[in-house]
């Protein structure tokens, strides 16, 4: 049996769950997430205890699959929920730079011959601390993962100068350039 999908998940104080239909539905300080189980799968909310249960009907191989999928899922949304997820990413490069535009949309000047505009999907909030830095957080796992790597996609790291968008603490391996003179 699946070690992460028979752990209950614990739910903080503050945040609301509703079990319904087959879909999951947390509500907390961070926002609100909803999610769609497969059949097969079934989710249980005990209110005395404060925690879900995720059990899933029998040993098929589809079914076993799910169970610890569907576990981490819905404790992401919990943890999404009360603390949220963060991904930090710095520009690095001469004249590459990051700015805000309106609430939701960063512009982007990292060696193009215009700025890259990207917006972020709901849910989703930029800030720019300053011009080479730029902090995405949401509630959604998945959303504020996938935005941060559309973002990164813009300009990679290259393997020559180390120039381009990159995650913070990412080591970008290096390349020996050219070397001159040898014959």
């Amino acid at each position: 049996m699946s070690r992460i999908g028979r752990k209950p998940i614990p739910v903080p104080a503050g945040v609301k769950v509703s079990v319904a239909d087959s879909t999951v539905r947390v509500e907390g300080p961070g926002g609100k997430l909803e999610f769609t189980y497969r059949e097969g799968i079934t989710v249980n909310y005990d209110e005395s205890n404060r925690q879900i249960d995720v059990v899933r009907a029998d040993d098929e191989r589809q079914n076993r699959s799910l169970h610890g999928l569907t576990r981490s899922l819905i404790a992401n949304m919990v943890q999404g929920v009360t603390t949220g997820y963060t991904k930090k990413l710095e520009i690095v490069g001469v004249g590459y730079q990051a700015q805000l535009r309106g609430a939701d949309t960063v512009a982007l000047q990292v060696g193009y011959a215009n700025q890259v505009l990207m917006k972020a999907p709901p849910g989703v909030k930029i800030v720019v601390p300053d011009p080479t830095h730029i902090t995405i957080s949401g509630a959604d796992k998945q959303a504020v993962g996938q935005f941060a790597a559309e973002v990164r996609k813009v300009r990679k790291p290259e393997p020559y100068k180390g120039k381009g968008i990159r995650y913070e603490g990412e080591a970008v391996r290096r390349k020996a350039g050219k070397a001159f003179g040898a014959k």
